[in-house]
C-alpha cells in the first residue's frame, strides 16, 4: 500500500467516526476518544479534519487534545505505564520510584522504550492516595509501590 493510499483510508475512517459522533452533544471529546481507540494516538491530519467537520478552527482542536492528558501524539507502546504525580504520591516516596522507573525503562516522561514495549506517562491523581504510591500497568491499578514491586511491574511489561 502506498502513503497516498494510507493517508487517504486514514481519513476515510476518520471522517467516518466524526460522522458516528457529530450528532452527539458536545462531540469532540466522544470522536477523540474513538480516533485513539481506532489509531492508538490522535494522528495530526484529524486536527483538521475535525475542526472543519465541526465549524471549529484547527487551534480550538489542538487546544482540546494537549488540555487532556490521555490524548496521545504518538502511537504507544505495547503497554502504558502511568504513574501518579500528584502530592499524596509524592510525599509517599513517589519522586525516587518515578527516577528508578525511568532509569529501568531508560525514558523519560511521554517516552516509548526503544523495543516499543512500554510508554512511560504522568497523571495527576489515580484515586488511590490513602494507597500512594500508584501506578496503573494497561488500565489495572497498582497501589502501594515500593522498589520490590518494580521488578514485578517490570516483568510484566518484558514479557
Amino acid at each position: 500500500m502506498n502513503i497516498r493510499v494510507a493517508v487517504s483510508n486514514e481519513a476515510a475512517r476518520i471522517s467516518d467516526i466524526i460522522a458516528d459522533c457529530r450528532h452527539l452533544e458536545g462531540p469532540m471529546l466522544p470522536i477523540l476518544h474513538r480516533i485513539q481507540d481506532e489509531f492508538g494516538y490522535i494522528p495530526e491530519p484529524a486536527k483538521q479534519i475535525i475542526a472543519d467537520a465541526l465549524n471549529l478552527s484547527r487551534a480550538e482542536v489542538h487546544g482540546v487534545i494537549t488540555f487532556y492528558h490521555d490524548f496521545r501524539a504518538r502511537p504507544s507502546g505495547r503497554h502504558v505505564l502511568k504513574l501518579c504525580r500528584a502530592e499524596a504520591c509524592q510525599s509517599m516516596g513517589g519522586e525516587p520510584l518515578a527516577d528508578k522507573i525511568k532509569a529501568l525503562l531508560g525514558v523519560d516522561w511521554h517516552g516509548t522504550t526503544a523495543d516499543g514495549a512500554v510508554t512511560l506517562e504522568p497523571v495527576f491523581c489515580l484515586g488511590l492516595c490513602a494507597q500512594a504510591p500508584a501506578a496503573m500497568l494497561d488500565g489495572h491499578l497498582h497501589a502501594r509501590l515500593d522498589e520490590n514491586c518494580l521488578d514485578d511491574l517490570m516483568a510484566e511489561v518484558r514479557a
